[in-house]
This record gives C-alpha cells, structure tokens and sequence, in this order.
C-alpha cells in the first residue's frame, strides 16, 4: 500500500512503514546521517537526520521515524540545519585538533559534515577527554578521543559479526565504547576482521600500519623485499584513485610495486591454487576415510579466531591448510630461497590483503618455521594505495607488467577466492577431477555465487552426493554451527569468511564503498574467470613444477610441515 507525503512543497510517493530517510533517499534528497546503518534498527541517537514536521512542530529523525500519509516535511529549513550544525559543534568541541596527522583527514565524515554546514570556528567549548590509545591488537588501534559515540562500530561487532567485543559503558557524560573491563582489544573477543573500521566515521578506530617497517626494509640493502597481492586487492585498488569500481588493476600493479622497489613480486592467487590442491585432497580423505565432517575451510583468519574461541567443539573440522598467505610465505622462504639461492634470513615477505585480520595472522607463533615468521608484514589496500602516492605514481597511466616466475602463475579458480564462494567453488573443480578422473562440464556453480550471506548446493559427484555452504559473516556461521549442533548432518564442507561478501569488502578496502561498488568488484573476478583459459587449480603449471620439484603430492610429508597448521582453543574475557 503507498500514499502521498509532501516534502519541500513537492508530493513524493511513499509504501506503508517505509522509514522517512528511505523515502527521502529514494527520491534524491540528501539526508546526513552518523549513526544510522543500513539493514540495522535505527535508534534515532545522533539525531543528524532530523527534519521538520510542519503537521506537529517537531524535529523528528528521519531515520527512524515512519512516514505517514499527509505528512508535511522540511529536509533542510533553518531550524533543521541550525539543529544538525550544533550538533556537528557539540561532537568538535570534545575532538582533537589533529585533522591533518589523522589517518582519516579527507575520508572523514564529521570532517564532511563540518564543511557541508559551514562550520569553520570552534563556537563552544568543553572539557576535552585524554583517553588511552589502544595499540595492543597486532590489527586494529583504538584512539577513543575520536570517538563520537555513534555506536556503528557496536552494531556491526554485535550484529554482523556476532563477537560483541566492544558496547558502551557508563552513562551520560561518561559514556565511551569500550572492551570488557576496559582492556586491551588482544585479550578481548576482538578477531580482528576490521569491520568496525569500515563503519567509523571518524579515526576512532584504525589499521595498525606496517608502513614504516616496509620502508626500512626497501632501504636495506641487505635484504630481498618480495611482495604478494591477494586476488581482491587488484580489483579493489581502482577506488581508492577516483577510477570506477571494479576495474582489474592486475598488470598496473605488477609495475608499481616494482617502482618502489619491491625486488619481487608474487601473486597470491597462485597460493590459492595450492591451497586448493591441499584443501580438496584433505577433504576427499576426510570423506573417504571417515574423517571429522563437516570440513571447514581456513582461510580467513577472523573467523579461525572466532572458531578458537566460541566454536571449539568445531576445531578438529577445520582444515589444517594454512591460508594462501601463508602457504606462499612458506614456499617463498624455503622452495623459493633454495631456487633462487637467497639466504632465508635476508628475504622480508610482505603481503597486501583486503583484510586487518592477516596481520593477525601473520604474527600467529604457528605461522613460522624454524624461529622465522613467514610473512613479516602485511599491508590493507588503503595502505597500498597511501604507498603508492608516497612514491607519487601515477596508477592509471603505467604500462602493464606480469608477476615473477615462479610463484606467480594463477588460475581463475584461484582468483575466485576474493568473493564468498569462490574458494567453495575452486574446491568442488579440483574435487570433481580427482573424483571422477574428469573436468566439470561447466566450471560455474552458481547456488554459491553471488553476495548473499548464506548460500548452500548439493553436488552429485561421481554417484556421491556431496553437500556444501557457504557463509560469509561470522553472525551467520554462528547459525549454522547452531544447526550442526542441533542435529543437521547433510553437509560436507562449509566456506566461512567473516566479512559480508567475502574478501572483496574486507576489513582492510577502500572505505565508503556502496554495495553496487562491492557487487562490481565481484563480477569482474566473475568476468576474469569466464575469459580465462585455466579455470582450475590443478592446471596450474607452476603449481605442478612446485609438486614435481619440491613437495612431491598434497597432504605428503613436506607439505605437511611447511602448508597444514593446527589451532588451539583460546580463552576469552567476558
């Protein structure tokens, strides 16, 4: 049922319990929002998005507030921008004036807002906080002087993510977000996953960059630099230069880590490749042999963490695959070290990923060999892209170039794996040859495309019927690991990836992005695989040679020491 409001004097077209912002935004008028979050129940908090209602008087949050039939509305009178700049006021007299050192300056919103409502003076005054910076986490720093309570960042830690570590504490005044007990965010729930920093709009919450030890690293002429990228980053990267979303970078990349220096550069995609090639033969004995099914897949490390503390009766079905990241670490630093005659101890491995979660990871005791961490540091695609204007190139108009070989030799089964589903769908290609001694008629499965949360298929390989999901935010594993655990038996193997979407909106992309931005770097991975001539990991040649020279056959006995891993559960203060 739909009916009439007016609105600025105009008669706009409204459906029965359709919110006022919704209707506003439909029809192009732009309302500023802090707190509001799509897909979230809106609580009216920071009342940025408040308009005038002529039938009542009132200021009333369009965010919130139903439309109803005959409503008279006024998005921008004087009354309701004078409203929303002192509240703009209000939030800036108890900020710090460090816009220019603030890893936010010009991707800001209370800085936009600022701006957009003329405010260029401090008019009021108030007793400014000097809270405690929160470095402890090995992904993400905390500076609760930015905070301006908006409460997006709880939202999405409680909602999307289902961890809740970080909610308000204390009242009025008082009130800031903050941990359990107020300790650091390493002993909380945190699984690093990044979320949180893709809804601040401030720099209240932040990657903890490895910039500066990449930098010295570069300068050293002791050591052989080598970089890797992970199948998201290339078509993600465009963004952060004002270049449409989606546009694949690949090659623009390869010759702009070479600029800085980088003495090599690898791409990750042909780790997952291998991952694929480990992962499927473990899951092919799991079901032969009868081992622990469901099989989870373990290349995110978010959710590895949330799995480690909320699902340990789950662990033993994780697989022990390390993630491409660190299989690639692995290899570079003992195939490729061998091949290439490179002292082990002289290579510092960097890898760029969409995610914070990967520092994390990366500096996991697990994650080493011999004392000697496989990857020594990890940059998010924002901080590419800040490395990239430190050395003042010009992206868009450099000349392609490919990847070293070996170790940078993909398939588009691979190149998936920056999507939900794609490490999914990766699998069942690789499965089905060593299954039936035969290649997929067609490559695509589409029941796990696409960016829905939850998506589930059931194959029929070789006269097995094989039965597979898909979840990508950890709040929607948590449901399905609630079904397991209630009795649910038909599935085999299940991909987690902890952020919405998968990889390609990880915690660690351009932030600000629209969901049709999200939608467009996933179709062009799509559009990589449909016009690409190896579709399958197991075609890799480069893969093979590393077989054939070095790890003899998945699940052998090298590959076991070097790409498979276990985990432990982990205590958690609540």
């Amino acid at each position: 049922m739909s009916f009439l409001i007016e609105v600025n004097n105009t008669m706009l077209e409204a459906k029965e319990g359709e919110l006022l912002l919704d209707v506003l935004r439909r029809n192009k008028i732009n309302i500023p929002t802090l707190c509001y979050m799509k897909d979230s129940f809106p609580n009216g908090a920071c009342r940025m998005c408040v308009v005038e209602n002529l039938s009542t008087g009132k200021l009333i949050t369009a965010c919130s507030y139903p439309a109803e039939a005959g409503m008279r509305i006024l998005s921008h009178s004087p009354r309701v921008v004078e409203s929303r700049k002192t509240i703009v006021e209000l939030l800036l007299a108890n900020h710090p004036d460090d816009c220019l050192y603030c890893v936010r300056n010009e991707n800001c919103e209370l800085q936009h807002l600022s701006k957009e409502l003329n405010v260029k003076t401090r008019r009021l005054k108030g007793e400014r906080k000097h809270n405690h910076i929160d470095r402890s986490s090995p992904s993400i720093i905390r500076d609760p002087d930015k905070c301006i309570l908006c409460g997006r960042c709880v939202t999405v830690c409680e909602e999307v993510m289902g961890v809740s570590a970080i909610d308000f504490t204390h009242r009025g005044s008082d009130s800031t977000v903050d941990t359990a007990f107020g300790k650091g965010l390493n002993v909380s729930s945190c699984v690093n996953c990044g979320q949180c920093i893709m809804v601040c709009p401030t720099g209240a919450l932040s990657e903890k960059s490895h910039i500066d030890g990449i930098e010295n690293a570069l300068h050293d002429v002791e050591k052989t630099v080598v970089i890797q990228y992970a199948p998201a980053i290339s078509v993600s990267l465009a963004e952060e230069f004002g270049l449409p979303a989606g546009i694949d970078l690949n090659g623009k990349l390869n010759a702009a880590l070479r600029k800085m220096g980088f003495n090599h550069v690898f791409d990750t995609t042909f780790s997952a490749d291998l991952t694929i090639m480990e992962e499927s033969a473990e899951l092919i004995a799991r079901i032969q042999k009868g081992g622990t099914l469901p099989m989870f897949t373990s290349c995110c490390p978010a959710w590895i963490k949330y799995a480690e503390e909320y699902a340990e009766d789950f662990l033993p079905g994780l697989s022990s695959c390390k993630s491409p990241q660190q299989m690639l670490g692995a290899v570079i630093k003992s195939y490729w070290a061998e091949k290439t005659g490179t002292k082990t101890e002289n290579i510092y491995s960097v890898s760029i990923m969409p995610c914070t979660a990967k520092k994390f990871e990366a500096q996991r005791e697990e994650m080493t060999m011999n004392g000697i961490s496989d990857i020594d540091a990890v940059l998010t695609t924002r901080e590419l892209a800040q490395l990239i204007r430190m050395y003042g190139i010009d992206l868009a108009n450099l000349d392609e170039e490919l990847t070293d070989s070996p170790l940078g030799f993909r398939s588009s089964a691979g190149k998936l794996f920056g999507g939900s589903g794609g490490v999914m769908e990766a699998a069942i290609r690789t499965a089905y040859k060593t299954l039936t001694g035969e290649e997929m008629i067609k490559f695509k499965v589409n029941e796990i495309r696409g960016l829905k949360g939850r998506k589930e298929a059931k194959l029929n390989i070789n006269g097995l019927e094989v039965g597979v999901a898909v979840v990508s935010g950890l709040a929607n594993a948590k449901k399905l690991l609630d079904e397991i655990r209630n009795g649910r038996k038909d599935l085999h193997f299940i991909e987690v990836m902890a952020c919405p979407g998968g990889c390609i909106n990880g915690g660690g992309q351009p932030i600000g992005a629209e969901e049709s931005d999200i939608m467009a770097r996933l179709q062009m991975l799509y559009d990589i695989d449909d016009k690409d001539s190896v579709k399958v990991s197991h075609q890799n040649p480069e893969v093979q040679k590393l077989y054939d020279e070095f790890l003899i056959e998945p699940l052998g006995h090298k590959s076991h020491d070097l790409l498979h891993t276990n985990y432990s559960f982990r205590k958690i203060m609540l």
